[in-house]
């Protein structure tokens, strides 16, 4: 049975070409984007609604309510329950998404030390004193890779890392899993590329899409929800702009404005952590991406 992973930045289209390969190969779809996993965020997470997924069934929408916080360990363990459930089934299976750090923990395994509360604590406490932004500050002297690859925005994970480096003695990147200790050696990964300046214009005209769709209503009804109250979720690209609108902390315009740009970095990370995994095929827009996969996968 097949496992094929479709990744790569924020709107390169990676849903539309895991639906295409999914009807082609008789498989199920496994949702690796971390905002999709929540009830209720649908147009600020690019989610496809029930009408758009074609019949084929999605796993891992829709799991968690916006109050609860999600876990790479936790992905990682329903992720892999999933991929042998389906293969059982006689099916293959299509992971697509962006957040890089699940689809390694899906593929491969995990080092992370348990939790220490003493060393939580005390990062904590630094961010309540300091601010956040020095914390993020300490990561880039400690762990430049580790920053490229966290949202400086996350606090969460910025003080996870940097209790991994104070557990461990080493940079946070050197407990990720190792390429060869994968679970999954036949897994076949494909990486969705685009013109800097392409993207730019797409993740522009997706924002402003999503303003159109509702966005801010949807925000609006996640907040009597309980969205305040989930670390994870308020930040997320986006929804946190809205909150900030909604606070007085900035206009319309701007929170809308915010939303771009922080998607246009969140983007490059995208890219740079994904540059950094030899396994995967890049394939241009410039080429018919469904045959190019197709003819790999086939090969």
């Amino acid at each position: 049975m097949k496992l094929i992973v479709i990744c790569g930045a924020t709107a390169t289209g990676k849903s539309d070409i895991a639906l295409q390969i999914a009807r082609e190969i008789n498989a199920e779809i496994i949702n690796a984007d971390s905002m999709q996993l929540y009830r209720g965020m649908d147009i600020g997470t690019a989610k496809l609604a029930e009408s758009e997924r074609q019949g084929i069934l999605h796993h891992l929408l829709d799991v968690l309510h916006v109050k609860q916080d999600s876990t790479v360990a936790w992905y990682q363990e329903r992720a892999r329950a999933l991929v042998t459930e389906i293969h059982a089934r006689g099916k293959n299976v299509v992971v697509v998404g962006g957040t890089g750090l699940y689809i390694k923990a899906l593929l491969d395994d995990l080092n992370f030390p348990d939790t220490d509360p003493a060393v939580r604590e005390k990062l904590e406490a630094e961010a309540l004193e300091f601010g956040a932004h020095s914390l993020y500050e300490k990561l880039q002297q400690l762990d430049p890779a580790a920053a490229l690859a966290i949202d400086r925005a996350n606090t969460r994970r910025v003080i996870r890392a940097l209790e991994v480096i104070e557990i461990t003695g080493k940079p946070f990147t050197a407990n990720l899993p190792r390429e060869d200790s994968t679970q999954y050696p036949d897994a076949l990964q494909f990486g969705l590329v685009m013109d800097r300046e392409l993207l730019r214009d797409r993740i522009d005209q997706r924002v402003d899409q999503m303003w159109e769709k509702g966005f801010v209503a949807e925000v609006d009804a996640l907040i009597k929800d309980g969205i305040l109250e989930g670390v994870t979720a308020q930040r997320a690209i986006g929804y946190s702009s809205i909150i900030a609108m909604r606070d007085g902390k900035m206009s319309e315009e701007q929170a809308q404005e915010e939303t771009k740009r922080a998607t246009r970095q969140y983007a490059r990370r995208q890219e740079t952590w994904f540059s950094r995994d030899a396994r995967i095929n890049w394939i241009s827009p410039k080429s018919d991406r469904f045959e190019t996969i197709m003819q790999k996968i086939n090969s």
